[in-house]
């Protein structure tokens, strides 16, 4: 054969696969698998597990119960959650419990954050058994108990069973308020329902028993929510109904109803579950506790409280405590004491008895039933016109005055509804001062500022803090709420088209806006039931 024929041939032979190892039928020559480079390992931080794209599934599969908190280095929120996070961290590693806690950088892994829906910082989310396509969205506590004990009740029991009378009384002695389910059938939809809400009442400590002689021993003889507590009555009955079963909605209203005291007397403690007990209506006695004169009138408020459970949450606010803020946003002061206020805290409408009207038991239920009966008219608070309103560059208004300032034709005027105690407030006031300097040789643009929680407008509910609004000038009565950035170019541009945005700005304001309710404004710094997160 001719050498020069020998090299052609073999790459025939080669390419039709007769040669050596061939791709087999219909096919290339197969390559060798690329050598695929080893998982990472998640990086681990104060107890917390750091995870990227690359590492979190492997903490997913390793970790049957793992929380993740999303983040951004930026948050303040985030920041003030870091140290409560790592506790919690510590507080799990010490029991050696199945869960554990985690973190990812939201923006520097934009593609978790995608997959997961992150929209706001911090966004907590739950995992179990490596799912990562249905997370359990947090909505817990955020202090390191809190954070912990919720863990606890997914991993573990939520409520503890009991075989014994012992086991009862052992587990009464442990809190205020326990609560008990009797269930005859452990294997019934009911029970699950009840562990279901013993998952996120965290505050309340819970039991679980089937036993005929716990039923005999508290005087049971079918399915029975028992809430006992160490004060009041000391016990509520929540009987299950047997055709429609246990509703959790019902039931969650009873329990916060009933672990309630039928007086609680309002502090930073307390003030939380105040709220959470979904009362619309309080009723609020302010005393001076160290006065005897007015100690003496608590027995006569606790005696008609009562025929109103459920209905009106009767409060006790001691004026000689940090409770300024309270008073002045029901607009009183310390020496109108005693006195009474009643306020309906969906509304925030507030009411109050007759000049001089005596505290007693009879004088406290009739005017619950005569405000619940729509017999006495709210009162809205406002301030007095300062002398001094229109001589800074930021004029300042007042419920008095509201009307002339806001609906003046001839003006153009920008407002801010403010509370002294919100941050984001606080944060704008900069930019908001130097608009008004910027403007203060317009005469037909008045920059504004009203504080929400001592002037009430009844045309303009505030729901939000910082809250600005736009009143153009001319007829109408027109009312233009900004949405825009809050700085000082993005008002001008506002300002300079006549109350429009430029389409390139953004639709929605950067930053949280507080939202306002009762027990915001109890607060001098507010807390948030559902804690504020900062937005993307």
């Amino acid at each position: 054969m001719d050498g020069q024929l020998l090299p052609v041939l073999l790459l025939l032979l080669g390419a039709s696969g007769l040669w050596g190892q061939g791709p087999g039928p219909g096919g290339p020559l197969e390559e060798a698998p690329e050598e695929q480079p080893p998982e990472e390992e998640p990086l681990e931080e104060d107890g917390v597990l750091v995870l990227s794209r690359q590492t979190l599934g492997q903490a997913l599969r390793e970790h049957p119960a793992l929380l993740v908190e999303f983040y951004a280095p930026w948050c303040g929120h985030c920041r003030a959650l870091a140290p409560e996070y790592s506790k919690a961290a510590a507080l799990l590693a010490a029991e050696s419990a199945r869960a554990r806690l985690a973190k990812v950088d939201g923006p520097t892994e934009p593609e978790l954050a995608e997959e997961f829906a992150v929209t706001e910082y911090p966004t907590l989310k739950f995992f179990r058994d490596g799912n990562r396509t249905h997370p359990e969205e947090y909505t817990g506590p955020r202090e390191a108990e809190g954070i912990a004990e919720w863990l606890r009740r997914r991993v573990g029991p939520s409520a503890r069973r009991l075989e014994h009378e012992e086991d009862a009384h052992a587990l009464m002695d442990t809190r205020d308020v326990v609560v008990v389910g009797f269930f005859q059938d452990l294997q019934d939809r009911d029970v699950a329902t009840f562990l279901g809400l013993a998952q996120d009442a965290l505050d309340m400590t819970f039991g679980l028993t089937n036993r005929p002689q716990l039923f005999q021993k508290f005087g049971l003889t079918k399915d029975t929510v028992v809430l006992f507590k160490k004060f009041d009555e000391g016990r509520a009955d929540f009987p299950v109904d047997k055709e429609l079963g246990l509703d959790q909605g019902d039931l969650s209203r009873f329990l916060l109803t009933h672990s309630m005291h039928l007086v609680t007397e309002y502090n930073s403690e307390t003030s939380s579950k105040i709220f959470a007990a979904r009362i619309l209506n309080h009723l609020l006695l302010f005393i001076n506790q160290t006065l005897d004169a007015h100690r003496e009138l608590l027995a006569g408020f606790r005696e008609a409280a009562p025929p109103f459970r459920g209905q009106v949450l009767f409060v006790v606010v001691d004026v000689n405590a940090n409770n300024d803020h309270v008073l002045q946003y029901f607009g009183l002061e310390a020496r109108e004491a005693p006195t009474l206020r009643f306020i309906n805290i969906e509304t925030t409408k507030k009411y109050a008895p007759e000049p001089g009207a005596l505290v007693t038991t009879a004088a406290v239920t009739d005017f619950c039933r005569v405000v619940l009966g729509g017999g006495v008219k709210p009162y809205r608070l406002s301030q007095e016109v300062p002398p001094d309103w229109d001589q800074r560059p930021v004029k300042t208004l007042v419920g008095k005055n509201f009307e002339q300032v806001a609906f003046d034709e001839t003006k153009n005027v920008f407002i801010k509804f403010y509370a002294p105690w919100c941050t984001h407030c606080k944060e704008m006031a900069p930019a908001w001062e130097e608009l008004a300097e910027k403007y203060r040789d317009h005469e037909d643009i008045v920059i504004a500022e009203l504080d929400a929680t001592a002037n009430e407008l009844e045309a303009f509910p505030v729901h939000g803090f910082p809250t600005l609004k736009y009143f153009p000038a001319g007829p109408g009565r027109k009312v233009i709420d900004y949405k825009g950035a809050r700085d000082l170019e993005t008002f001008s541009k506002f300002l300079d088209s006549g109350g429009e945005l430029p389409t390139e700005e953004p639709a929605e304001v950067s930053g949280a806006t507080f939202p306002l309710g009762l027990c915001d404004a109890f607060q001098e710094k507010p807390g948030n039931a559902t804690e504020p997160r900062d937005e993307l």
